[in-house]
């Protein structure tokens, strides 16, 4: 008799939380239980960081793996005692000197997002650093204190929920040093080098928060989705076992990285697909998902063990 497949149990925990024997998100190395979730070890580590942003996967996106991207912010009118009235602020990728903020010549904020902080809210910390720039003097960065605390302001209390996330890519980091005297040809030498590292990256239009990439060998899809991972994995694998789980022919979904509490599934792609040729497919499959997600019924056997794989398939970035 064949023995079936051993089946992790579904877990109810919210995404949210972190297990005791989970790796602490923090990136410590440590259980969650022997670090942040440890009696004083730390301001509870908030996973889903960015809930509740317009734009919630794009700013998923931007954190962990577009390289060069911008997206103007909206301020509420009563956050930061009217400091940020009439200034213009962007979210970055990145920064030049891995700033975590700074305001530009011109009065202009920019906010990195890809800086790394030490606080266990990534939301309050980037909302930190927005004010510190934001009371700042033309010209000059940001310098984060060395704890940022707990009960902080976050990104929620003071970007307006109804503003647009409009993402802007960039084919380099030349948006980094428009403003920048050149006289001795140093920033034309760094361009040069920073460029050369950039992926080519496009955004589809048809679905959110799905960015086409090249890399030297290799063509992808990473598609940061908004639903929580239990239901996600369920519906992934009922497509898998229907055989629907691809965008088009010769692509493959091979896995799934974990960032800031929602799943990106990955798929490989033929070389040559591009961008353009995904933005039908992806908005079929956005549909096929959809009804994947609704459905109730039991998993068979074969999806049962799709989704073991898939949730094997999976990478936490902290």
């Amino acid at each position: 008799m064949a023995r079936r497949p051993r089946v992790a149990k579904p877990t109810t925990r919210p995404d949210t939380e972190v297990g005791p024997r989970q790796p602490c998100p923090c990136g410590s190395g440590k259980r969650f239980k022997a670090c942040h979730g440890a009696p004083g070890g730390g301001a509870a580590f908030v996973v889903r960081s960015f809930a509740g942003l317009p734009g919630e996967c794009d700013w998923v996106a931007l954190r962990e793996f577009v390289q060069a991207a911008t997206a103007p912010l909206a301020i509420r009118a009563d956050a930061f005692s009217g400091a940020a009235k009439d200034t213009d602020v962007v979210a970055v990728t990145l920064l030049p000197g891995i700033a975590p903020a700074l305001k530009r010549e011109d009065g202009a904020v920019w906010m990195g997002l890809q800086v790394r902080h030490q606080s266990g809210d990534t939301s309050a910390d980037l909302a930190l650093a927005l004010g510190l720039a934001l009371d700042s003097d033309p010209g000059s960065s940001v310098t984060m204190p060395s704890s940022t605390g707990a009960g902080l302001t976050r990104l929620q209390d003071v970007l307006d929920p109804d503003a647009e996330f409009a993402v802007t890519l960039h084919e380099g980091f030349d948006f980094w040093f428009d403003e920048v005297d050149d006289a001795d040809g140093q920033v034309a030498a760094t361009l040069e080098k920073l460029n050369e590292m950039i992926e080519p990256t496009a955004r589809l239009d048809s679905v959110e928060a799905a960015y086409w990439v090249s890399t030297a060998t290799k063509e992808h899809l990473r598609w940061v989705l908004p639903y929580d991972e239990e239901p996600l994995l369920t519906a992934l694998a009922r497509l898998h076992e229907s055989g629907t789980d691809g965008l088009l022919e010769g692509s493959r979904l091979v896995g799934s990285f974990r960032a800031h509490g929602l799943l990106v599934p990955v798929w490989d792609l033929p070389v040559g697909t591009g961008s353009d040729a995904l933005e039908e497919p992806a908005a079929a499959f956005a549909v096929r998902l959809g009804d994947a997600l609704a459905d109730s019924s039991p998993l068979s056997d074969a999806a049962k063990a799709a989704r073991h794989g898939l949730a094997n398939r999976q990478l936490t970035v902290r």
